[in-house]
């Protein structure tokens, strides 16, 4: 435990958003996915997840981890069919955002969210290291109110709101951890995590390849900041993490690329440089090949899910 508990202490946790929404419309996103973490609470109504549509309970969770495409039906396993592109455009034809959590009358489904990024040694994307699918948190009271109550402040005015959202994600992470634990879930994974995360020359690597995103990262370069050879460091960073360094290279830049048409009003040339990309038709290919939406679009679904 003591392993776990130093791997929770080393995570950077970081709220970015979070909705309360009514479907008006029932709708079944076949690929949902986003680069962050998504953390679902379930208030009233049906929604229904993967690819056998497992269904939610009143007042439970359905956890998707950042990276990680998957099926879900809100309101209806049987409703229209959109991807995650189509649902730019039709959004406002399925869903509604709720300005209040107050009143929750009628027969349609509601639900709030809350989505957060989570870094190991402000590097590492903990959840989606992990390599594991989304689930389903259920009888687990504590974290239902945890989201409630950030969804809340989020909605209010109230003095120190952001500091109490910022604490109450915190608590959203470690209580993930908390159930994972104690239902035993994927704990090969976890364990494999525990090892790798306390190896000094490959957190040097997470480290340079974070604050270099935008310059070289061939094998050779890494292979100077671990000391190990050329032809060993893509087998030593697959053996401890399972997969090679340049697919992680790939995903790092095109979760920063993400967070700049976020947060910035850079064009998607720009953009495509400053993470590593001197031909944009190549990097505007391998962003969608890897999002399965443009990267202009992708802005656009960033502006639409903070109204």
């Amino acid at each position: 435990m003591e392993e776990y508990n130093k791997i929770i202490e080393s995570i950077n946790v970081r709220f970015l958003r979070s909705r309360a929404t009514k479907v008006i419309q029932p709708l079944t996103v076949l690929n949902y996915y986003d680069v962050s973490n998504t953390l679902i609470l379930l208030l009233k109504g049906e929604i229904y997840f993967g690819e056998d549509k497992t269904k939610l309970n009143e007042g439970d969770l359905l956890f998707v981890p950042g990276g990680k495409p998957t099926a879900i039906c809100f309101g209806s396993k049987f409703s229209a069919q959109l991807s995650n592109e189509d649902l730019l455009t039709q959004r406002d034809k399925h869903l509604v955002t709720l300005k209040s959590l107050d009143k929750m009358d009628g027969h349609e489904t509601i639900f709030c969210f809350i989505s957060f990024e989570t870094k190991v040694f402000d590097s590492v994307n903990f959840f989606a290291s992990l390599d594991i699918p989304c689930f389903a948190i259920t009888d687990y009271p504590v974290l239902a109110g945890v989201v409630r109550e950030t969804v809340d402040e989020d909605l209010s005015n109230n003095a120190g709101k952001n500091r109490v959202i910022g604490l109450n994600t915190d608590r959203s992470v470690i209580e993930i951890v908390r159930y994972i634990l104690t239902k035993n879930l994927f704990v090969e994974k976890l364990a494999t995590n525990s090892t790798y995360f306390k190896d000094p020359r490959l957190l040097d690597i997470f480290a340079y390849i974070k604050n270099h995103l935008g310059g070289d990262l061939s094998n050779k370069m890494l292979a100077n900041v671990a000391n190990v050879s050329e032809d060993y460091v893509g087998q030593y960073f697959k053996m401890l993490t399972g997969i090679n360094p340049q697919d992680y290279i790939e995903y790092q830049r095109m979760e920063m690329a993400v967070d700049l048409l976020r947060t910035t009003k850079k064009s998607i040339r720009e953009i495509g440089i400053d993470v590593g990309y001197k031909d944009t038709a190549y990097f505007c290919r391998r962003f969608k090949m890897m999002f399965g939406i443009p990267a202009g679009k992708m802005r656009r679904r960033e502006s639409l899910m903070n109204v």
